[in-house]
């Protein structure tokens, strides 16, 4: 049901009287001018669209469904025009076979290009506003992330449930998208796979027919375009990466590294993925075909560098360290109660079942508030002696007070067990249930 046009005009009229024209040639830009340099086709949207996120909201607290809506209307509009006018040099770089030649556009130009759009499109709304569909699914999304002991936080994340918004799908399925991105070596390719990889997904031509395809190729695209920025700005970072796009009924993960999403349903852990690590014996034999080295150094390291076997990025280290992603798609079903998304910094101090446990402790203290959820289970890491950065996505599929009234029902109903083990939450399965 599209929201009523009053609740969104007070934004807009803020917008357009803190900007009461379009920018002219030499005005600056409304952000900051990092990152306003040179960009290449593909990077277009992902760059627009960040930039413009980061302008409507925070302090100016533009809500997120309009925020996306605001921002597809935008970007669509940059991306009908003739970018050949902001053409800026052609780059040669040698790739495995021939030179190949690529196209860079002049960041600043583009982005001043793009703000009068967006005042165009904010002009024009504020007289007469388009519907704009709220996901009609339950989501409650608790977040929380700490730099911890460590000098960097390298850690990024993205929740988007305004995913359909975002790319303009106008169909009747609700789409939400959620991933979290653990770099090392340098933050550049954990932010660059927060701006771009979701666009990528958004953007890719199977997004309605094949949205595991689409989530799963959408990793090696970012990968292939983070290191062509790699080559020319001579960037060796790299990052793990771990998403989920729900689509209807469907639950569809992708992931490179040891970053991981797990699902608690009825109150037990399931493991839906495998992390790549070097020890893994798949990984090892990949590596090995092309004339790598797994070796254990404090822990299992490719060419005894680095600890993953699979990321975004790594340039010096490709490919052997590969940007193929894997994926896998799960029904559904309504009796689903969260999902879990979390670096390694996580997963490497807390087990699964460990967070039915901790959740549901977290929930019975607030009474079934889960916004403050993550911040729990991250404090949890900390105190099991994770010195890593921590990130902790949590995405709640039923309200957690539904999920608390379900719990103390099945307590009760075991209470007079005499053989019940000494958590007092051990009922709800101290083994990870493997899904098929």
């Amino acid at each position: 049901m599209a929201r009523a046009p009053e609740l969104f005009a007070a934004p807009l009229s803020s917008f357009l009287r803190d900007f009461p024209a379009p920018l002219g040639p030499g005005e600056p830009l409304p952000w900051s001018s990092a990152g306003s340099g040179a960009l290449s086709r593909a990077e277009v949207p992902g760059a627009l669209a960040e930039r413009a996120r980061s302008l409507l909201g925070g302090s100016r607290g533009v809500s997120p469904l309009l925020a996306a809506s605001l921002i597809h209307a935008a970007v669509d509009e940059v991306l009908q025009t003739d970018l050949t006018e902001f053409k800026l040099q052609n780059v040669e770089t040698e790739g495995e076979r021939d030179e190949e030649r690529f196209t860079l556009l002049d960041g600043e130009s583009l982005q001043r290009c793009f703000f009068n759009k967006l005042w165009d499109v904010c002009s024009e709304w504020q007289k007469q506003l388009p519907p704009l569909r709220p996901l009609e699914r339950f989501l409650l999304v608790s977040i929380h992330a700490i730099r911890n002991t460590r000098r960097k936080m390298e850690d990024r994340h993205v929740l988007l449930p305004e995913f359909n918004q975002l790319f303009g799908l106008s169909d009747d399925v609700d789409r939400a998208y959620f991933a979290v991105f653990d770099g090392h070596g340098g933050v550049d390719a954990a932010n660059y796979s927060a701006t771009h990889l979701h666009v990528n997904v958004g953007l890719h031509e199977e997004i309605v027919k094949n949205p595991a395809e689409a989530l799963k190729c959408s990793f090696q695209k970012t990968d292939e375009m983070f290191l062509f920025k790699a080559k020319r700005e001579k960037l060796r970072s790299g990052t793990t990466g771990v998403s989920a796009l729900i689509v209807g009924n469907k639950l569809h993960i992708a992931w490179l590294g040891d970053s991981q999403v797990m699902l608690v349903q009825q109150g037990k852990a399931v493991t839906l993925m495998e992390p790549h690590k070097p020890e893994r014996e798949d990984e090892r034999a990949r590596i090995g075909a092309l004339g790598g080295c797994v070796t254990y150094m404090d822990c299992w390291r490719v060419n005894g560098t680095l600890a993953v076997s699979r990321a975004i990025g790594d340039i010096c280290q490709k490919p052997y360290i590969s940007g193929d992603a894997d994926g896998d798609s799960f029904e559904l079903t309504g009796s689903e109660d969260y999902l879990l998304l979390a670096c390694d910094g996580f997963f490497d101090a807390i087990k699964p079942y460990e967070v039915v446990d901790l959740v549901l402790d977290h929930l019975m203290q607030t009474k079934g508030e889960g916004l403050k959820a993550a911040e729990r289970l991250v404090a949890a890491a900390k105190e099991k002696g994770s010195s890593d950065n921590i990130t902790v996505l949590v995405v709640f599929l039923r309200h957690p007070q539904d999920i608390l009234a379900d719990c103390l029902r099945d307590l009760k109903s075991v209470g007079a067990d005499d053989d019940a083990q000494s958590s007092p939450f051990n009922f709800l399965g101290c083994e990870a249930a493997a899904t098929q």
